[in-house]
């Protein structure tokens, strides 16, 4: 069972109003510098709009953290604990560590960082490192079937547990590298939304850093002194298509700073009618449409005579 405990907590406009720093649980992760109450500021602030532009969060749900040991999802918990204490709304945390028996995994590091800091946890053990190391060709990439091997581990504890919201750790970049994978691998342009259902309509799965660029993460993580666990899973194919688009992009923002700014914001801002999927706009269409404002148009003339 979960060590759980019901939090009672804060939403809306959260994200812009400002708290003192908190210590990591060991005492050492704390920043009390004008620089990271700035940072710690702009990330909540951020985190804020995205949960309010999307509505992933509402009252009464029981929110799952995913929490793998590394900078997004340390950053992520930390942020959502931050907004709870001044959200107008009521809302529970649950972080929950999937335990995959990587060898080596220091299986101690986020039971005592989660116990010392008083939030609810759970730790979910399945074996899927071995299954991945099995079935996926040495040199391959094991992403695809580690992803859908942790999702049904999750998906399945949600279920079992009425978990009302899952949130996932996925950042800004994250967002932009998945976009031009598929645009670039897939033929399609897609990326990943910041709330979507699961594909068996069971349970809703958000993205809260979804407006955060990962070098604030980056900043963060280092001013709190989260202990970060490596992945030898994915942390070991560095030649990853994904860590090759990131090169790309961060070459292109030192270069022209503000250029992901444009991006992301494209992805806010579709125009099916200047594109060319028939499915999302009906091109077909247009000519009855066409003959439709012209007897508008003319009806329009007629009452005016």
């Amino acid at each position: 069972m979960p060590n759980t405990t019901t939090i009672t907590v804060p939403l809306h406009s959260i994200g812009h109003r400002t708290t003192t720093a908190q210590s990591s649980p060991d005492g050492t992760g704390a920043r009390t510098s004008k620089s990271f109450k700035r940072l710690q500021a702009e990330i909540r602030g951020l985190v804020g709009k995205a949960i309010d532009d999307y509505s992933m969060i509402a009252e009464g749900d029981k929110v799952m953290v995913c929490l793998s040991g590394g900078k997004d999802s340390y950053t992520l918990l930390d942020v959502l604990l931050s907004l709870q204490r001044s959200a107008p709304i009521s809302f529970e945390l649950i972080a929950i560590n999937l335990d995959q028996k990587q060898p080596g995994f220091p299986d101690n590091v986020l039971p005592d960082y989660l116990t010392a800091l008083g939030v609810a946890w759970h730790v979910i053990e399945q074996d899927t490192y071995s299954v991945v190391k099995r079935v996926i060709p040495e040199g391959k990439t094991m992403c695809g079937l580690c992803s859908r091997l942790r999702r049904g581990a999750l998906y399945r504890y949600a279920a079992e547990n009425g978990i009302t919201k899952i949130a996932l750790g996925h950042h800004r970049d994250d967002m932009l590298e998945t976009l031009f994978l598929n645009l670039f691998h897939g033929g399609k342009l897609k990326s990943m939304p910041p709330k979507l259902l699961s594909d068996d309509g069971r349970h809703i799965v958000i993205r809260p850093l979804a407006y955060v660029p990962e070098r604030e993460i980056e900043r963060y993580a280092r001013a709190r002194r989260f202990p970060i666990i490596p992945c030898t899973l994915c942390g070991s194919q560095k030649n990853l298509e994904r860590e090759r688009i990131g090169r790309m992009l961060r070459d292109w923002d030192a270069a022209s700073p503000g250029r992901l700014e444009s991006i992301f914001s494209a992805m806010q801002n579709v125009a099916p009618s200047q594109l060319l999927d028939s499915g999302l706009f009906n091109f077909a269409g247009l000519d009855a449409q066409r003959h439709a404002e012209e007897r508008s148009a003319i009806a329009s003339v007629a009452d005016e005579e």
